[in-house]
């Protein structure tokens, strides 16, 4: 009777042993899966909010180079002056989504902020089929290399040029870009022709 007993209670507690561990696991899973939900909506908010800035960069360097003979960009002093009246180019100052705190700024030798990053280290979900404005985020392996900038190296064949100790990467240059000073004869177009001669 006593042993039925024990046997009874042992298997009791062995199956209240994996009801724990059953539990502990799928727990787990839905944390992970959970953290990975949160991330990805960061993310999207940081691509969102990183091509918007990108974009008011370059509205506001056209519009203050506009009648004027200007060399390079024009850049602001701050992310406040993209959203100042008459025409702001940008609707307000927003913070890096995946930390909400102030962004690492690119620097332009000449003044002003030519782009902005994230200050999060940590490895982006996204690695492949960004959007056309972010096309150079391709394998990127922490968001703090999401470069948002103007130039922007998706759209223009220009590498931008990064003050020295900012620790920002500069894009790969396009193929069809010859490197200053590598002495490689940039190739040129075939000259035009007219239309074929008709003959009598």
């Amino acid at each position: 009777m006593r042993s039925g007993m024990r046997n009874e209670r042992g298997v009791t507690y062995l199956m209240l042993m994996c009801a724990i561990v059953l539990i502990g696991i799928v727990t787990s899973m839905a944390a992970k899966q959970w953290r990975m939900m949160v991330q990805r909506e960061l993310e999207a908010d940081l691509l969102a909010r990183g091509i918007e800035i990108q974009q008011a960069l370059a509205l506001y360097s056209t519009a203050m180079k506009a009648g004027r003979v200007t060399l390079g960009e024009v850049y602001p002093q701050s992310l406040v002056d993209l959203t100042r009246p008459p025409k702001p180019f940008l609707r307000k100052v927003y913070l890096d989504p995946m930390g909400h705190r102030d962004w690492d700024y690119l620097q332009s030798p000449t003044g002003g902020i030519m782009g902005v990053r994230s200050r999060s280290k940590a490895k982006p979900i996204r690695q492949h089929e960004f959007p056309p404005a972010v096309q150079h985020f391709e394998g990127r392996a922490r968001y703090d290399q999401w470069i948002f900038q103007h130039p922007n190296p998706s759209t223009a064949n220009i590498i931008p040029q990064v003050p020295q100790g900012s620790g920002l990467i500069p894009s790969p240059p396009s193929q069809q870009t010859q490197p200053a000073g590598s002495g490689a004869p940039i190739p040129t177009p075939p000259p035009l022709q007219g239309p074929p001669a008709i003959s009598s």
